[in-house]
């Protein structure tokens, strides 16, 4: 019973932190006079890496750009981590949870981040979206199977 209980699965968070966060404003003070509304690009990235037999750090990133025109009014970048021991799961569903169910316990945390950010450096907080990680996960992975020709001979891998 012992030897079974080795083997169950387990799953836990051990650490959740803030492991990169910056603020850019190259054209302050000037453009703060601008009046016009300012355009909002938001990009995520999500990454994954084995720290020890057992236990990885999953991050996922957002780059914040508001700009005026071509001048940029400010940029952030902030990249909140967490580190989860994941133990005794086949490896396609290792990747599946670093790629989703990681995710999602990391990116309120994130969200709360940029908005803050936004509000000390005296502009409105920017509100990120909910994210479905599922399907942007399954997506990625149709990418990959697509990219290796769909045979599906290529195992799935988290960047």
């Amino acid at each position: 019973m012992a030897e079974q209980d080795q083997n169950t699965p387990q799953f836990q968070l051990q650490r959740m932190y803030l492991k990169d966060m910056s603020l850019e404003q190259p054209n302050s003070p000037q453009i703060l006079l601008e009046q016009q509304q300012p355009q909002v690009d938001i990009q995520l990235g999500l990454g994954a890496e084995s720290l020890a037999d057992g236990v990885y750090e999953a991050t996922v990133t957002a780059t914040v750009t508001t700009k005026i025109g071509e001048r940029t009014v400010f940029l952030i970048e902030a990249k909140q981590a967490g580190i989860f021991e994941i133990r005794h799961f086949p490896a396609e569903q290792v990747q599946g949870i670093l790629g989703v169910v990681c995710p999602q316990m990391i990116y309120p945390y994130l969200r709360a981040m940029v908005s803050d950010i936004c509000t000390r450096a005296g502009f409105p907080p920017i509100l990120l979206a909910e994210v479905n990680f599922q399907a942007m996960y399954e997506a990625q992975q149709a990418a990959q199977q697509q990219a290796a020709g769909g045979d599906g001979a290529a195992a799935p891998t988290l960047n």
